[in-house]
């Protein structure tokens, strides 16, 4: 056996085709089979409102399917380094660049699942009309922090696409690429945000309504 052939370096252009392919290929295959999970719209959500949950949820889905090729990784890295005695930098470099870019990627998915952290001691005693009232209100300060950060990832990602910016790793890999999902994950959590304020709106009004009726 030639133990050298073991030692190679994952080209940049495979790289980043597996994390737009791979996932594709296994949501095709899930969907198949049937398993995909659906997307938890709203009984009364409009067509826009369906479209951006469509969005976060699908986007949440296609990013977590990274973490099997991470599993790939590690598993190569180990058989690598403790079989062979041929550690690599690349998987590492791969791994952690990938899972910065699932973070980024996933807010808008958290978003609508609920699963950011949030202080709700005063929120939880608050009725619901008073709780969608609040969530109204408090939207302003997400919508200028989602600007913000949609400002500063643009030009981070422009930056770095002029500079051709690469790791100082011996991989060499092309940070732009990162940079730009830093950008659509931001993207993408402004569009969930635009979601929750209708849902807010609408819980608002509903319940205004009833209190009126009542």
């Amino acid at each position: 056996m030639n133990l050298e052939s073991i030692g190679f370096v994952l080209p940049h252009t495979v790289y980043w085709g597996m994390l737009t392919l791979v996932p594709l290929a296994l949501i095709a295959v899930a969907w198949k089979q049937g398993i995909v999970p659906a997307v938890p719209y709203e009984p009364d959500a409009g067509p826009f409102e369906k479209l951006l949950d469509w969005i976060s949820d699908r986007s949440g889905l296609f990013v977590a399917l990274w973490s099997v090729m991470a599993v790939f990784a590690y598993t190569y890295e180990v058989t690598a380094r403790y079989l062979f005695n041929m550690p690599t930098i690349w998987v590492h470099e791969s791994s952690f660049l990938l899972f910065g870019m699932q973070y980024m990627m996933a807010g808008a998915y958290g978003l609508l699942h609920g699963s950011h952290v949030r202080v709700d001691v005063l929120y939880t005693k608050l009725s619901l009309r008073k709780q969608a009232a609040l969530s109204v209100v408090t939207s302003v300060f997400f919508f200028i922090f989602i600007f913000a950060m949609i400002s500063t990832a643009n030009r981070f990602f422009f930056d770095s696409l002029a500079q051709d910016e690469r790791s100082v790793e011996t991989w060499q890999v092309q940070y732009w690429p990162v940079k730009m999902l830093m950008l659509v994950g931001a993207c993408l959590i402004l569009l969930a945000g635009i979601s929750r304020l209708i849902k807010d709106i609408r819980i608002y009004e509903k319940q205004l309504r009833l209190e009126v009726s009542a």
